[in-house]
């Protein structure tokens, strides 16, 4: 392993030993770090040969520019001279931008979870110079308090103990390289999870959904899309209404809470309570991508105008607030920060007086409308929700509220706004991609279309450098390889803008980036893929999961890739790759049947796709009544004729009639007659 080979020659190690070097980064969140007066260094092999040269060990902090106790750490420690000095003269201190590196992250979140800590950030671990974790925590106060030691004090003992306990630090170094390693170990099992084990994780979920606010109970309460996509698809496979409608009760609750923003659009990263009221203010590319996706397939179904009005008002959002232009194109930015003017949720809140003084004679309805009060609900201040009064009013009543809004946006929008992290990261835009792409044709929103195609295509052209995409795109300049979620994340947005164009160059793309991801991370002898490439070396350990987090894990998202690239192509190595990826880690299912959802929603796509193959010209009412239709796990295809669909597809040959557009319905290899009329291929599909 390469984490502690030389410096390169342009580097000065004295500069480095006396300086602060984040100057020299892409990130914005590093740069956040550059003025402090600890001698921050990037993660690389410069910070390792350093700390192997002086004999001291690591010093790691990770985090992300949204994370508000990053920021209270940094006011606290980094930024005190005195903090900063100890620093200094005890560790080589290297800063992570979790969002650049989730690599890196991954693998020290593990081994503090090996430690019998809760992970999160920021991410706080010490290091030996080669880069082997032995101790570590989360936030540490400046002096004891919250029942956590002062940072000071851990400083100096963990210095201490490295410095002379040297075979205690080698024990819990092979304890936890030997766990980390054992944790990439998958199981391997059956290439079919069989349907009694996903109904029964599907109920457990189900047992614990707070039915009253909804989401999963307890507090803080996260969307957990993977959860309720999981629930949704099984509700429909077993025709369960109680799993349908936790999901409902949780999407509703979310879209009337405080979590979601009623001004601007958009929801915030989490609730710190159990009722959605008070959000983590911070607004994550991730997570929108992921609700606009479970928000338009509820609507298909239900038709229900409040997930429609939150779908457009957060796509409203993202082009509005995220995007990152270059040139003709134009991708989203990471994240929107907690905190402004120093102050979580400042920009956000209100109070009854500010109410009354901008709403005038209609202040009293926007009030009892959105739980306005004197005290407010949150340290004095009110966060504006719907969760009380969730009845709609009438027209005129909504119509009063919606002015009311926008008086309200206008005003905050003098305000001095959150930071943004500009960065452009591969996967998170896939992943919203893939939802904007599905929205715009769910919804019949062209222009979030061109938006969609217009994010690929800044992908495309300003993140592959030398053939090889990269990780993160920021002020012009492109930082690290591309991870596994990446080249996943990509594939999928590439098949769901080629089932909404019809375009073969995105099916193309998706096929090349999944050659890539078996040539350079598939785990030859266990089976899976590894979240780095095989030639990434700054890492003591390929990391590999099927676990999902606050995003889907890109093992359990490739199964959807497969299975989609076998029914647009009916190339049976693509179905042989989703089983080969599933037996792989079914066998996880002894230990941990909860922690892969999206693997499980890839079996769904895999055994139960619906295929749709519209053909012929003037064919647009067809292909909106297959978008338009409720089922999770259709596959749309437009092309000329089917005689033109590649060898192996099951409608390929079918003939359509002479001049007109018709659309062909495949369950497996048995397709339906040509249908012409839109509403023929709705009921066919409701069958």
């Amino acid at each position: 392993m390469s984490v502690g080979q030389q410096p390169g020659p342009d580097t000065d190690m004295n500069d480095a030993a006396s300086a602060n070097l984040l100057g020299r980064e892409t990130s914005p969140y590093l740069l956040q770090h550059k003025d402090n007066p600890v001698h921050w260094m990037a993660w690389g092999p410069d910070a390792f040969a350093r700390a192997k040269r002086e004999g001291k060990a690591i010093l790691l902090s990770v985090g992300y520019a949204a994370c508000h106790w990053c920021h209270v750490m940094a006011h606290e420690s980094f930024e005190d001279p005195e903090t900063a000095a100890l620093m200094n003269r005890l560790f080589v201190n290297v800063k992570v931008d979790r969002e650049e590196r989730p690599d890196v992250d991954a693998i020290y979140q593990n081994a503090l979870a090996l430690l019998g800590e809760h992970g999160g950030w920021p991410l706080t671990m010490f290091l030996t110079p080669a880069g082997e974790p032995f101790w570590g925590g989360t936030y540490f106060p400046p002096e004891d308090r919250y029942g956590r030691p002062g940072f000071r004090r851990v400083l100096e003992r963990i210095a201490a103990i490295h410095a002379t306990e040297g075979e205690k630090v080698r024990s819990n170094v092979d304890a936890l390289k030997g766990a980390l390693a054992q944790l990439g170990e998958n199981r391997a099992g059956e290439k079919r999870i069989a349907p009694a084990i996903i109904e029964r994780v599907a109920q457990h979920y189900l047992g614990h959904v707070d039915r009253e606010h909804g989401g999963l109970s307890g507090a803080p309460k996260f969307p957990q899309c993977a959860v309720f996509e999981l629930l949704w698809r099984q509700a429909r496979r077993s025709k369960n209404a109680d799993m349908k409608n936790a999901v409902l009760l949780t999407l509703d609750r979310m879209c009337d809470g405080g979590i979601y923003d009623h001004l601007g659009g958009g929801f915030a990263r989490y609730s710190t309570d159990a009722t959605w009221l008070v959000p983590h203010f911070e607004k994550m590319l991730y997570d929108n991508g992921q609700l606009v996706d479970l928000l338009a397939g509820a609507w298909q179904e239900t038709k229900n105008p409040l997930y429609a009005t939150r779908v457009s008002e957060t796509v409203e959002w993202l082009l509005r607030e995220m995007r990152v232009e270059a040139g003709n194109a134009a991708a989203y930015a990471g994240t929107l920060d907690a905190d402004s003017e120093g102050e979580e949720g400042k920009f956000y809140v209100w109070t009854a007086a500010e109410i009354d003084r901008l709403l005038g004679p209609d202040a009293a309805l926007f009030r009892r409308a959105y739980d306005v009060t004197p005290d407010g609900n949150w340290e004095g201040h009110t966060i504006l929700n719907r969760r009380r009064t969730n009845k709609r009013l009438d027209e005129t009543g909504e119509a009063k509220l919606a002015a009311a809004r926008d008086v309200l946006f206008r005003e905050r929008e003098r305000r001095i706004r959150p930071g943004r992290d500009d960065k452009v990261l591969a996967d998170w835009n896939g992943l919203m991609i893939a939802a904007l792409a599905r929205a715009a044709m769910v919804f019949e929103k062209p222009a979030w279309l061109v938006a969609a195609r217009a994010a690929f295509a800044f992908v495309c052209e300003r993140m592959i450098e030398k053939g090889r995409l990269k990780h993160s795109w920021c002020g012009g300049r492109l930082a690290h390889p591309a991870t596994l979620d990446d080249h996943v994340c990509l594939a999928r947005a590439a098949l769901v803008l080629y089932q909404a164009t019809g375009e073969a160059a995105y099916l193309a793309k998706s096929e090349a980036w999944a050659e890539t991801i078996e040539a350079q991370y598939r785990d030859a002898e266990r089976g899976g893929y590894f979240m780095s490439a095989d030639d990434v070396t700054d890492v003591i350990l390929r990391h590999k999961t099927v676990h999902d987090h606050a995003t889907p894990s890109g093992n359990g998202l490739l199964v959807h890739v497969f299975a989609l690239l076998f029914h647009l192509t009916g190339k049976p190595a693509y179905r042989e790759r989703a089983e080969a990826l599933i037996a792989a880690f079914s066998g996880e299912l002894e230990r941990n049947a909860l922690a892969m959802p999206v693997l499980m929603t890839g079996q769904f796509l895999l055994e139960d796709a619906v295929q749709v193959v519209v053909t012929g010209a003037n064919a647009e009412a067809l292909v909106r009544a297959a978008w338009s239709a409720p089922q999770p796990n259709i596959v749309v295809q437009r092309i000329a004729e089917a005689a033109a669909l590649p060898d192996g597809h099951p409608a390929k040959g079918k003939a359509a009639p002479a001049g007109s557009a018709a659309a062909f319905v495949c369950r497996g290899p048995v397709c339906s007659l040509p249908i012409a009329d839109p509403a023929a291929l709705l009921a066919e599909l409701a069958r």
